[in-house]
C-alpha cells in the first residue's frame, strides 16, 4: 500500500512538472503608461492569450517603458532579448521608408482612409519585418492629429516664423516647409517647452494633447487631421516557433481582435478627448479652407519626396492603396 501510494504521488509530481515545462512566461516592452488606451487593448490582449491557452503562455506587459525605451523596443524583440514588444511604427523609417507611410501628411486622414491604407501597407510591412526576423501581430492607430497653437491659425501664412515642436525627420519636414522653426521636444517635456516660449506649436494626438494639459500652456486646437500614424505589436520569429500550433492560432486570434477592438477604441478616444479640450477652455475649430489648401500643398510635396525614398516597397504600397 505505502509502495503505490509513493507510486501515486510519483506520477502526480511527474505530471506537474510536465505541464510547468509546457508553460511559458514572454515578456513584453510597451512605451505608454497603462492609461493609455494602448496599453489597456494590449492588457487585454495579454489576458486573452492566457484565457485561451489555459494559462500556458502569459505575457507579461512591461509599460511605460519600464522595461527597455520607446527607441530600443524593436531592437530588443528583433535580437530576441524579448519576445514581443510594442512601437511607433514610423520610428522604423529609417530602414525603410515605407514603415512611416502612415505618417505622411493627408496621405490618409479619416479612419476608412487609414484601414485602407494598413490593408494596402500591410503585405509590404510583413516582407519587411520578416528580414529583420520579426513578425506583425496587430497594428493600431492613434487619433488624427490636429493643430495645437497659441494663436488662431487660418492659413499656412500663420504658421512661418513660429517655433514648431518636431520629434522626427518627417516633422521637422513639414515645419520647414511651412515656413516655422523646427524644435525638437519629446512628449514629456511638452508643457514646459511651451511655457518657457520654447514651441508655440505642434502637430499631436487629441490624446497627447489632454495628458499634456494643454489648456495650461495654449489655447487653439484646430482639428486637421493630418495624418494617423499606428502603434505596431510584433513578435520574434523564433519566439513564435518554438509554440505548439495551438497556441500560435490562440494569439493571432487574440492579435485579430485586439486589432478591430483598438481601432474602436482610438475612435472613442478620439471623440472624447477633443470634448475634454473644449470643457477646459481649449478654442476647437475646424480648420478653413485656405489652410488645408495650404497644408495639402506641403503634403503633397512630402508625399512626392517620399516616393523619390521609397523605391521599390513604397509604390507598391501607394499603388495598392490608391487603386
Amino acid at each position: 500500500m505505502q509502495i503505490t501510494r509513493m507510486l501515486g504521488s510519483a506520477a502526480v509530481l511527474i505530471a506537474g512538472l510536465s505541464v510547468s515545462a509546457q508553460a511559458a512566461t514572454w515578456d513584453m516592452p510597451t512605451p505608454y503608461p497603462d492609461a493609455t488606451f494602448h496599453t489597456k487593448n494590449i492588457a487585454e490582449f495579454a489576458g486573452d492569450v492566457a484565457e485561451a491557452t489555459a494559462g500556458g503562455l502569459e505575457i507579461k506587459v512591461h509599460s511605460a517603458g519600464s522595461l527597455f525605451k520607446h527607441p530600443e523596443i524593436s531592437k530588443a524583440v528583433r535580437s530576441g532579448q524579448v519576445p514581443a514588444g510594442e512601437f511607433f511604427l514610423s520610428l522604423l523609417a529609417n530602414d525603410n521608408p515605407a514603415f512611416g507611410a502612415d505618417s505622411l501628411p493627408f496621405l490618409a486622414t479619416s479612419y476608412e482612409e487609414a484601414e485602407r491604407l494598413w490593408a494596402a501597407q500591410r503585405g509590404v510591412i510583413d516582407g519587411l519585418l520578416d528580414e529583420q526576423g520579426l513578425m506583425a501581430l496587430y497594428a493600431v492607430p492613434w487619433p488624427p492629429q490636429g493643430l495645437y497653437t497659441t494663436k488662431e491659425i487660418n492659413r499656412v501664412d500663420d504658421l512661418a516664423g513660429l517655433k514648431f515642436r518636431t520629434y522626427n525627420a518627417t516633422l521637422e519636414q513639414f515645419a520647414n516647409l511651412a515656413g516655422a522653426a523646427p524644435t525638437q521636444v519629446e512628449v514629456p517635456d511638452i508643457p514646459q517647452a511651451f511655457s518657457t516660449g520654447r514651441v508655440e506649436a505642434m502637430i499631436t494626438s487629441p490624446s497627447t494633447g489632454v495628458n499634456s494639459k494643454a489648456w495650461d500652456f495654449l489655447t487653439h486646437y484646430t482639428d486637421i487631421q493630418a495624418w494617423i500614424p499606428k502603434n505596431i505589436v510584433v513578435v520574434n520569429k523564433r519566439a513564435f516557433r518554438r509554440l505548439d500550433e495551438a497556441t500560435q492560432a490562440a494569439v493571432l486570434e487574440a492579435a485579430a481582435e485586439a486589432e478591430a477592438r483598438g481601432w474602436e477604441m482610438s475612435r472613442a478616444e478620439t471623440t472624447g478627448q477633443i470634448e475634454v479640450l473644449k470643457e477646459n477652455g481649449i478654442t476647437v475649430s475646424e480648420p478653413s479652407a485656405e489652410l488645408m489648401e495650404g497644408l495639402r500643398a506641403i503634403g503633397a510635396q512630402m508625399l512626392e519626396n517620399w516616393k523619390g525614398e521609397a523605391g521599390e516597397a513604397g509604390a507598391t504600397l501607394l499603388n495598392t492603396y490608391q487603386q
